[in-house]
């Protein structure tokens, strides 16, 4: 196998609780995982030597990447190396708490298992992932899942969205460190699993219990994210949330004319993706 080309999907979170820091430093969350299917697509060619190369500056930019950082951890475990020349067509926006990055390194780390036939199982996998970061172990099977602990104990749930969420960014790069520095830790007062365990979405639940600790550190410092949830529950969305650390706004509609009237006003200034769920005959 010399070539492989494949998608690299974003998510989105629906709430996000940061419970308690840690010894270690790193943070005890609960969150639900929601991939969409917004998604980078991502070339593996074998090659005489290592290369990566993308259609955004920014990434190449970074020397440190997740997808070289991937490479480097598997070369160091496995002995040898990985000659690829990798590209990156970069859709989703990179700070944006979408995963863009943790899916690249977890695409990269499924990819290299298969192409060089290294026979890491799952689980092998998902150490080298959540050495990597907190989220790139979800991306190595991204379905709908409560998770928890740093993010990579996962509970696959039934949860469907068979509705339009309207994704906007404004293109502000918020640093997970500095929003975890920011933080206070607390309990929710309802756990985001007791939500969705049945699978079904209330919205009047959501609004009242599913929050994202983040968004008031955000949107102190950055209100022009704020903006963009008022607006977006303006336009008619039924349910609207930071995801992740920011700065992207997500919003749900149940209906499909209203979302498009809203991604049409929010693309004049904004980077827009209107998910639209494959059953869409119940949508008016």
């Amino acid at each position: 196998m010399n070539k492989i080309t494949v998608d690299s999907p974003a998510k989105i979170n629906l709430g996000l609780n940061v419970v308690r820091k840690r010894e270690d430093g790193f943070h005890d969350l609960e969150t639900v995982f929601i991939p969409i299917m917004l998604s980078d697509k991502m070339t593996f060619v074998r090659s005489d030597k290592l290369t990566f190369d993308s259609n955004n500056q920014q990434m190449i930019a970074i020397k440190d990447n997740l997808i070289l950082r991937a490479i480097r951890l598997l070369k160091s475990n496995f002995g040898q190396d990985f000659n690829l020349s990798i590209y990156v067509e970069k859709i989703i926006p990179i700070g944006g708490g979408l995963g863009g990055g943790s899916s690249n390194a977890a695409v990269t780390l499924k990819t290299i298992n298969k192409m060089f036939n290294l026979g890491f199982s799952y689980n092998e996998l998902a150490k080298f992932a959540l050495n990597l970061g907190s989220d790139v172990p979800y991306f190595l099977n991204p379905i709908p899942c409560f998770a928890e602990s740093r993010g990579e104990i996962l509970h696959p749930l039934n949860v469907e969205i068979p509705y339009p969420i309207l994704i906007v960014n404004p293109g502000i790069k918020i640093e997970t460190a500095w929003a975890f520095k920011k933080i206070s830790p607390a309990k929710p007062g309802k756990s985001l699993k007791s939500i969705f365990i049945n699978g079904a979405l209330d919205f009047d639940e959501l609004k009242s219990f599913v929050k994202n600790d983040f968004e008031e550190i955000v949107f102190e410092t950055f209100p022009e994210i704020k903006d963009i949830k008022n607006d977006l529950y303006a336009s008619g969305a039924e349910f609207a949330l930071m995801s992740g650390t920011g700065s992207t706004v997500y919003g749900i509609f149940t209906n499909l004319q209203k979302a498009a009237w809203a991604e049409d006003f929010f693309r004049k200034k904004y980077f827009t993706y209107l998910n639209i769920p494959f059953e869409k005959g119940s949508i008016t």
